[in-house]
């Protein structure tokens, strides 16, 4: 009762609070990565542990969310690069490679910087309005009582960073054993290369859990996640974490908050129609070199 009483009272208010209040938050990111079913047979325990501990590394970043009553910048802490180069996973990963992301939640905007295969784009948004159901579960994060809520995201098809092993998840909710057992005799049979695009699918929806405070009344959060009576401080998403490790309120100096314009203005429609060109190009080079890889037209635009 005194958690749903305290709730009342900042939501009551909360609208008048929010025009005021700026700020910065950092956040970590830690995502798991599942080894159990990566690679093939062949592949040594030892080599798929240095692969884990290289994708952990790229994995783990610092984001900053600089946020007033209405708007916000989220960026990745800008961090010299380390060891290794961008080689392998990295570079397929650099592919995808977000930049800074605007969003106002006055006029249910969002604005982000994508840069996919070196060329730039701006993604020109509408927030997507997730049906938050806040639950009574709270927790102390820091210095702040944290409160739960969850909602179901739908996923666009070509968000590789939700990507999955397609059998892995397939298998492990399936109940029917023959089913999977023929699917693995048929694997075996195989003589023509694997195709990795075949390897991996893209959920329609995942579940995600946030803890937000009512004493930061900002209905902002990390990436783009917004619409809460509070300041997002832990979001798990997928294989995803991001928790809030530092808060500085109403800062003396602090970014200013100007919506992006580098690259090519496209709609998220329009940015999921190039990625899907150009992935299916991939899998038609991968297939007409008999799995090798490699060669195709230049991506242009």
């Amino acid at each position: 009762m005194k958690l749903l009483s305290f709730l009342a009272i900042i939501l009551i208010s909360f609208t008048g609070f929010s025009q005021n209040i700026s700020g910065v938050a950092y956040y970590e990111s830690k995502t798991t990565v599942d080894m159990d079913n990566f690679g093939n047979r062949e592949m040594s325990e030892d080599m798929k542990r240095q692969i884990a501990e290289r994708m952990k590394n790229y994995l783990e970043k610092t984001f900053i969310l600089t946020f007033n009553g209405n708007e916000s910048i989220y960026k990745e802490e800008e961090k010299l690069e380390t060891g290794g180069g961008r080689g392998g996973f990295a570079m397929m990963m650099g592919s995808f490679s977000a930049g800074k992301q605007y969003k106002n939640l006055k006029n249910n905007q969002i604005l982000e910087e994508r840069e996919f295969f070196g060329k730039e784009f701006l993604i020109n948004d509408t927030l997507t309005n997730l049906d938050w159901q806040i639950t009574k579960e709270s927790k102390q994060i820091g210095q702040y009582l944290a409160i739960k809520a969850t909602a179901v995201k739908p996923i666009d098809e070509n968000d590789f960073s939700m990507a999955r092993r397609r059998n892995r998840d397939r298998n492990r909710d399936n109940t029917n054993e023959e089913e999977n057992e023929g699917e693995k005799v048929a694997d075996t049979t195989k003589t023509e290369p694997a195709d990795p695009f075949d390897e991996i699918e893209i959920p329609k929806t995942i579940e995600v859990t946030a803890w937000f405070t009512p004493q930061i009344p900002v209905g902002n959060g990390p990436g783009e996640y917004a619409g809460l009576p509070g300041l997002i401080l832990e979001l798990n998403a997928h294989r995803t974490t991001l928790l809030c490790s530092k808060i500085i309120l109403n800062p003396k100096e602090a970014d200013k908050i100007v919506a992006p314009t580098k690259g090519k203005e496209v709609t998220r429609e329009e940015y999921n129609e190039i990625v899907k060109e150009k992935m299916d190009e991939m899998r038609e080079n991968f297939r007409g070199r008999g799995g090798r890889g490699g060669g195709g037209r230049r991506f242009g635009g």
